[in-house]
C-alpha cells in the first residue's frame, strides 16, 4: 500500500470532506480523489462513502484507519530515527490534548520545545478525555495531557501537574466580592457543566463523590460541548460554574467574570501524560517527554 494514499484517506475519514482534506494537505480536491479512489480499486472495497459534500468511513474504511494511523506513524518514527542517527531532530510530532490542557497549557509548551528544535512541526489534537485517551490507544497520537486518569490498561499514565477547579461567576453576581461560599450556597444555584466525558466533568464527579453528593443534588441548567461554551454561558448569566482555574485566569484579570473557592469542597486534581505501555515512542515523542519532565510543573512523576 502506497503511504500517500493512506495518509490522504486517513485524513478524508478525519475532517469528513474531501475539500478540507485539500486544504489540510495543500493539494487539489481532484487529486484527494484519485488517491483515494485509488487506494480502493487496490484493496478491492469501498473505503468511503460520499454523502453530498462530506464523506464518512465506511466499516471497511474504519478498520483501515486503525492500521493506517499506525502504519503512517511508524513511517515517522523511521524518518525521526535515521535524522537521531544523522545528528538531527526533525519530523512531525503529533500530541494530544483535552480541552483544558490542550487550550491553556500545551500551546505555550509546544512552543517552547519548537525554539528548541526549530526543524520540526507540531500537530496539537484537541478533544475530550475519552476520546484523546482513545487516539493514544490506536497510535494517532503518540502522547497526551488529559483531565482525567484513562480507564484502559494499555496506556500508560503519569501525573504531570496540578491543577485546581474553582466556582465562576458573572462579573455582577453577588458572589463576585466573596473569596468562598459554601457547599450549601453552592447547590441552591443554576450550574452549567461540560458534557459527559470530558475530564473537567469527571474531575467534578470525582469531588463531589468524596464529599457524598453527586451532580443530581445541584441545579444544572446545561451542559456545554467546551470551557468557552460554559465561560460564556456564565457571562450571560445562564449559571455558574465549576471549571479550571487555568482556563479562567485571564477573564478574572480582566474582571469579566469573579472566581470563588468552596471552602468545604476539595477542588484538586490533576494532568495526566498519556503513552502507550506497549508501543516505542520515536526519538521526537521521547524528546518531549524527557522535555516536559524538565519543566517545573509541580508535577508526581509515579506511573501507573
Amino acid at each position: 500500500m502506497d503511504l500517500r494514499r493512506l495518509e490522504v484517506f486517513a485524513k478524508v475519514a478525519e475532517l469528513g470532506s474531501f475539500s478540507r482534506a485539500a486544504e489540510a494537505l495543500y493539494l487539489t480536491q481532484p487529486t484527494v480523489s484519485e488517491h483515494v479512489r485509488a487506494l480502493e480499486d487496490e484493496l478491492g472495497v469501498q473505503l468511503l462513502d460520499r454523502l453530498g459534500r462530506g464523506a464518512t468511513a465506511t466499516r471497511a474504511g474504519q478498520l483501515l484507519l486503525g492500521y493506517a494511523h499506525r502504519m503512517l506513524a511508524l513511517a515517522r518514527e523511521a524518518q525521526q530515527a535515521l535524522d537521531q542517527f544523522q545528528g538531527r531532530m526533525s519530523g512531525e510530532l503529533v500530541i494530544g490534548g483535552s480541552t483544558i490542557p490542550g487550550e491553556y497549557v500545551l500551546p505555550a509548551l509546544l512552543g517552547a520545545f519548537k525554539a528548541k528544535y526549530p526543524d520540526i512541526s507540531v500537530s496539537l489534537l484537541i478533544g475530550d478525555s475519552r476520546q484523546v485517551s482513545e487516539w493514544v490507544e490506536q497510535g494517532r497520537v503518540e502522547i497526551a495531557v488529559v483531565g482525567a486518569r484513562p480507564a484502559s490498561r494499555a496506556l500508560q499514565s503519569r501525573e504531570l501537574m496540578p491543577d485546581e477547579l474553582v466556582i465562576v461567576v458573572p462579573a455582577g453576581h453577588p458572589w463576585a466580592t466573596r473569596k468562598t461560599v459554601t457547599l450549601d450556597e453552592l447547590r441552591r444555584e443554576p450550574m452549567v457543566v461540560r458534557e459527559r466525558g470530558s475530564g473537567s466533568r469527571q474531575a467534578i464527579e470525582h469531588v463531589l463523590e468524596e464529599a457524598s453528593l453527586s451532580l443530581s443534588a445541584f441545579r444544572i441548567v446545561g451542559e456545554m460541548g467546551s470551557t468557552q461554551a460554559i465561560k460564556q454561558a456564565v457571562r450571560a448569566g445562564v449559571g455558574i460554574a465549576l471549571i479550571s482555574r487555568r482556563a479562567v485566569e485571564d477573564e478574572c484579570r480582566a474582571g469579566l467574570v469573579a472566581c470563588v473557592k468552596v471552602k468545604d469542597l476539595k477542588v484538586a486534581r490533576s494532568f495526566h501524560l498519556l503513552t502507550h505501555r506497549d508501543r516505542t515512542r520515536s526519538p521526537l515523542a521521547q524528546a518531549f517527554v524527557d522535555f516536559l519532565e524538565s519543566q517545573p510543573l509541580d508535577r508526581a512523576s509515579q506511573a501507573v
